[in-house]
């Protein structure tokens, strides 16, 4: 190993990035100084000396990425960033955590430039980083898969910083666990265990023995102890040979225990939660500068000799990115065919020949919207290869295996039932829903490739942090849940959704999808991976549900319109028999059918109803007003939504004189047909509310139709 070039203006540097990171704080006067203090020699170390990554090409396909779980230190990253220029200059540091900076509390994904993923919730960035060492695997053997280690323009690191809270998390569990069972080598993260956090010393909650635990989970763990002489020295030299074994080391992932001592060196404060989530004091700020040599009259000191020095970075990462070129132009050359590939990946675009390929489902047949979302993977898969994922622990349920593909895991993983390698397509997260949600916003960030994870509509529950930060970064990550409703059966209330669409569906940016037939299925699936501005969720029925004979485009009389228009978000699936409706009957889902079936009753009535299927309200409120008013005329205010759950979300739609069928309360162990009738999702349910809505609209002196 080569030695490690570290030179006075290296600690000069170093020691800068502490002050500038106390002063940052101290301004705003909120925010977390300590850790970013104690982490400054850690992330120089990381950014000016080891990583491969280019200051102005955050995009570079080649370069390591980089994800501080740690997400309150921000000034952790923004001070690197600013160091080597990637767009942020001293006055963005001054103006953190206000409003309109490139500075937030937390660094956010699209946001900043140099940052890779949102990591706001503890625990969510190493979950994350997880995801990026898959992706980062995935795509080499989409791409390059011949290539001996090390020598592929797709090889590169995934660096994390993570703290103490980050490990108590649950979700970074989860995500450790698969990591070490994926051997994910390139994947190398360094845990600051200063055993401070809010509540002062850790030890009133924390005190397990973290590398027994990460070496059960068959990482590869270093220890390196700034403290073991009882004299503070950051032995930044010790640190780099440590990260030098961890990149030699490829067939596990490696966690390096830093013990640090938080808010080094502040002379009253440092040990202490006092300085992990306030500022320090003018008094204590002022001590910090003279220990290290610094005006204590003075803020945001940065001298020329060190921006000078850090901004080498730049022409450091222009340089390494060159020479990436060469190998990867190289690869090209050898590899049009992949080439090509690549470019459309990296566009988003779809290939050609998705719509051939798209499953057109018979009518008269009744199946279940996970089993058609089933067939609809298998179709698709076959010509989009960036298409790949799976489930925790519930292919069979959910449906969401591609036939004949190898699982993605070391081949001496394989099972009976599964048979893998490294570069497969079929993904198992086991039983970690919430890890699963991570790993996939991980994936959709290291590259272009689709990912889908699969588990019950219920247990979205378990993965919301992750769903909602997909939401928060627009990561078009893609959810399949199976067992929508009630209707699940006689598994009974602890997993049959109630509140769950509803909840989903407020989340801002998160596209809630449920389909009312087969055929809705695979044009939903079809709109989901045209869309990248953001995550999607597939609510998919586990009952057999009917086919529906459809026309080639819009409903007319009798006939129903193509399910084409699912991509619209709502849309009449059939009209009113006389055209002009009395009373709209809106559904989604497995409901669909009952507002078909009341349309025909009502129809014996004399009643006129148009049934408007209604896959995604996200995607129907992106329309303009002209649509929308075509679809939902003003002037029909009798309305009746039908869903199998909670009609919050529907209020805004039915209106004042609207009626809502659903159900407001848990459900029961029973089977489902047994369900829907016991809990008024009927048909007959679905008629009379039509008939209530049609009587408060109409004045009291008119006799309605009936």
């Amino acid at each position: 190993m080569a030695a490690l070039p570290w030179d006075p203006i290296d600690n000069k540097a170093v020691d800068t990035a502490r002050i500038l990171a106390a002063d940052a704080v101290e301004k705003v006067g909120n925010g977390h100084p300590g850790t970013a203090m104690s982490l400054a020699p850690v992330a120089y170390l990381l950014f000016q000396k080891v990583m491969r990554r280019d200051p102005h090409d955050n995009e570079w396909i080649g370069r390591d990425r980089f994800i501080l779980s740690v997400g309150h230190s921000s000034l952790t990253q923004y001070v690197q960033l600013y160091f080597g220029g990637y767009g942020l200059e001293l006055d963005d540091l001054k103006a953190l955590r206000t409003w309109g900076s490139k500075t937030p509390g937390h660094p956010e994904y699209g946001h900043t430039d140099g940052v890779e993923i949102t990591t706001g919730p503890l625990g969510q960035g190493v979950a994350s980083a997880v995801g990026f060492a898959y992706a980062s695997r995935f795509e080499r053997g989409l791409f390059d898969p011949d290539a001996d280690p090390g020598s592929s323009p797709f090889d590169h690191f995934v660096y994390f910083i993570a703290g103490d809270g980050d490990l108590q998390e649950g979700v970074s569990s989860e995500a450790s666990s698969l990591a070490g069972h994926q051997q994910l080598g390139n994947l190398i993260g360094i845990y600051d265990s200063n055993q401070i956090s809010i509540e002062d010393d850790t030890n009133i909650a924390f005190t397990e023995d973290v590398k027994a635990r990460y070496e059960a989970y068959h990482w590869h763990v270093q220890v390196v102890d700034w403290k073991k002489t009882g004299v503070y020295d950051e032995d930044v030299t010790e640190l780099n040979a440590a990260i030098a074994a961890a990149q030699g080391v490829t067939d596990k992932p490696s966690l390096i225990i830093l013990r640090t001592i938080i808010g080094w060196p502040s002379p009253k404060k440092q040990n202490s939660g006092k300085i992990h989530g306030s500022a320090l004091g003018s008094e204590e700020l002022a001590a910090v500068k003279e220990v290290l040599g610094f005006d204590p009259e003075q803020s945001f000191q940065v001298s020329p000799e060190v921006i000078e020095h850090t901004r080498k970075a730049v022409e450091r990462g222009r340089s390494a990115h060159a020479e990436w070129n060469v190998q990867f132009e190289a690869w090209a050359t050898a590899n049009p065919a992949k080439k090509i590939l690549l470019d459309r990946v990296l566009s988003g675009a779809l290939p050609d020949g998705v719509d051939d390929a798209l499953p057109a489902f018979e009518a008269g047949k009744d199946i279940s919207t996970r089993a058609a979302s089933g067939m609809v993977l298998n179709a698709l898969g076959a010509v989009i290869p960036e298409l790949w994922g799976g489930s925790a622990d519930l292919a069979e349920s959910n449906n969401t295996t591609i036939q004949g593909a190898a699982s993605f895991i070391p081949s001496e993983h394989s099972t009976h039932e599964w048979t893998g390698n490294p570069y497969g397509r079929t993904l198992h997260f086991g039983i970690r829903e919430h890890a699963m949600g991570a790993i996939l916003n991980g994936i959709v960030l290291h590259g272009n490739t689709r990912p889908y994870g699969g588990t019950f509509l219920i247990f979205s529950d378990y993965m919301r942090p992750a769903v909602r930060l997909a939401a928060l970064m627009k990561a078009p990550s893609i959810f399949v849940w199976t067992h929508d409703s009630v209707a699940l059966g006689e598994d009974g209330p602890t997993h049959q959704p109630i509140e769950q669409l509803a909840s989903l569906r407020a989340i801002p940016g998160m596209d809630v999808v449920r389909p009312g037939d087969a055929n809705e299925t695979a044009w939903a699936w079809k709109t989901i991976l045209e869309r990248r501005n953001g995550p999607a969720g597939l609510a998919l029925t586990r009952q057999n549900i009917p086919v529906f004979e459809r026309g080639d485009d819009k409903a007319s009389g009798e006939v129903f319109a193509s399910a084409r228009h699912v991509a619209r978000g709502a849309y009449v699936l059939v009209d009113a028999p006389q055209g002009t409706p009395d009373v709209i009957l809106m559904a989604t889902g497995s409901e669909v059918q009952i507002a078909v079936e009341a349309r025909n009753v009502l129809k014996g009535e004399g009643i006129n109803a148009r049934v408007v299927s209604v896959p995604s309200l996200e995607w129907f409120e992106e329309q303009d007003a002209e649509y929308r008013e075509s679809v939902f005329p003003a002037a029909v205010r009798a309305r009746v939504s039908i869903e199998a759950g909670i009609a919050l979300t529907w209020r805004g739609y039915v209106g004042d004189a609207g009626r809502s069928v659903s159900i407001e309360h848990f459900g029961a162990s029973a089977d489902y047909k047994t369900l829907f009738r016991e809990f008024g999702i009927t048909t007959e349910a679905a008629v009379a509310a039509a008939r209530e809505s049609i009587a408060a609209v109409v004045p009291p002196t008119t006799s309605p139709k009936a």
